[in-house]
């Protein structure tokens, strides 16, 4: 069910930072019309951090109705407390989402067999498709490959998406873990490689503004037409690139919002991307095929 290119979606905003429906309806169709292979809901790039529960889950709730069974919904509902995480989680089962990608704890550095109970709970708390998050950048934790080995043995932990950019990693846990067991790319600069050394897909940043495009060059990997795939991903490297000349998601945000495809809404601690920035950002929209002039 969960390959090629997951897009990372962004949460629509209004200016004064309340939720765009009308907005994220727009999205949802325009993922489907350009093949987007799943959607994920609330993660990082979905401002999950400034969303209250009652928004979280009603976002979650929203995209899963919206979508209609057209494509999987995969809902972000980690959390750093792991009560906060399981009724995240039930929200989104009770909602209907396919799966749930739980991002480790954050901020409070849990030990690894700390990770491994948190993860645990959760799964046998909730009989949802787990997927595993790993942002050590983001969160100051890193779960490594023995304990996603660990994790790989309960049941419906079925994966992760794996953020280090580092290859290697990749290698690491798939030595740890079953066949069966997803690996997905939380990394666009890295994607296609890490699709090469085995990965099933990418949970994408780049995704939202082409994803016509990530979805061909994910289909290209996956299918060994490697060269195709390069092509592909060499019109989308500056788009990898510079979707994080600022923190993720104020870059995407405003690129949706020179695309014609959201308003400027962002909440703070985010803000507006800086104008030194922009013309930068337009010309790897350019480059890409995705911005006109």
């Amino acid at each position: 069910m969960f390959h090629g290119s997951m897009v990372a979606l962004v949460t629509p905003m209004q200016d004064d930072g309340s939720l765009d429906y009308p907005s994220l309806d727009q999205l949802i169709e325009f993922h489907i019309k350009n093949g987007t292979d799943a959607i994920v809901a609330v993660g990082t790039t979905g401002e999950s951090a400034t969303l209250d529960h009652r928004e979280h889950c009603e976002v979650i709730r929203y995209v899963v109705e919206k979508v209609a069974h057209r494509l999987p919904v995969i809902a972000g509902t980690g959390a750093n407390s792991t009560t906060e995480a399981m009724e995240l989680t039930r929200c989104a089962h009770q909602a209907g989402a396919d799966a749930c990608l739980l991002v480790t704890p954050y901020y409070n550095k849990p030990t690894q067999h700390g990770l491994y109970l948190h993860f645990k709970a959760i799964a046998e708390a909730v009989p949802v498709p787990q997927i595993l998050y790993n942002v050590p950048g983001r969160t100051a934790c890193d779960l490594l490959p023995e304990t996603v080995g660990r994790l790989a043995q309960i049941g419906n932990i079925i994966g992760i998406k794996e953020a280090t950019g580092e290859l290697q990693r990749a290698r690491e846990i798939m030595a740890c873990c079953d066949d069966d067991f997803m690996l997905l790319s939380g990394d666009d600069a890295t994607a296609l490689e890490f699709i090469l050394a085995g990965g099933r897909g990418t949970i994408s940043v780049t995704a939202n503004v082409a994803p016509a495009k990530m979805h061909a060059m994910c289909a290209a990997a996956l299918a060994g037409r490697v060269q195709e795939a390069r092509e592909i991903n060499a019109e989308l490297d500056p788009l990898h690139r510079d979707l994080f000349l600022e923190a993720n998601p104020i870059p995407v945000k405003w690129a949706l919002y020179e695309m014609g495809m959201i308003g400027k809404g962002i909440r703070l601690p985010m803000t507006e991307l800086s104008a030194q920035y922009r013309d930068r950002l337009k010309q790897a929209l350019r480059h890409a095929g995705v911005l006109g002039g």
